[in-house]
Parts: structure tokens; C-alpha cells; sequence
């Protein structure tokens, strides 16, 4: 099972596809919602890839949620400057594609 997915089933979160709605010359990959648990992926996205970017494409972007979700529940330190972190949450899941 991929790394991601594993994660997330082990956190209890559950992962869909969902219209993330349109956001122009920006792009919006995922979210996650710590309400549900659960980890939206932009179908608008997905819908435009290829088998194979889709799957690279769906593990960097859980991997990247479940970096936000383990902030969430204390198992990181949340890092105060908001671009930092979005990296941090990007090498993150680069390291669950590896």
C-alpha cells in the first residue's frame, strides 16, 4: 500500500476527490479538514493527468495534509512562517514519494 495512504488510514483520515472550485492562475492541490478527518483532492486537478502523474500527484498531496494534520496533533512543531511551512509539508510528503 502506498506509504501516504497507509498514514492516513492509520490517523483515521479518510482521503477523496472533490471540486476544490476554480482558483484561476493559482492552484489548489488538496485541504484538509481536521473536522472530519479528511484530505481533499482537487479532482479539476487529477482529471487533467495521466495515470502515472496522477499517482505522484496523489501522494504528494496527502503527504503534504498529513504534514498539516500531524502539526494539528502536536507530533510537530508548527513552524511560525507560513512559506517554511508549506515547505517543510512539501519535503514531507517528497519523502513519502521516495
Amino acid at each position: 500500500m502506498n506509504r501516504a495512504f497507509a498514514m492516513a488510514r492509520a490517523y483515521g483520515i479518510a482521503v477523496r476527490f472533490a471540486d476544490l472550485g476554480d482558483w484561476g492562475l493559482d492552484e489548489l492541490r488538496s485541504e484538509y479538514d481536521a473536522s472530519v478527518p479528511e484530505i481533499r483532492l482537487n479532482a479539476r486537478i487529477a482529471e487533467q493527468l495521466s495515470p502515472s502523474e496522477l499517482g505522484d500527484f496523489v501522494t504528494l498531496a496527502v503527504g503534504h495534509e498529513l504534514y498539516h494534520h500531524r502539526e494539528r496533533m502536536g507530533e510537530i512543531v508548527v513552524i511560525g512562517d507560513r512559506v517554511a511551512r508549506e515547505h517543510a509539508a512539501n519535503d514531507f510528503a517528497r519523502e513519502l514519494l521516495a
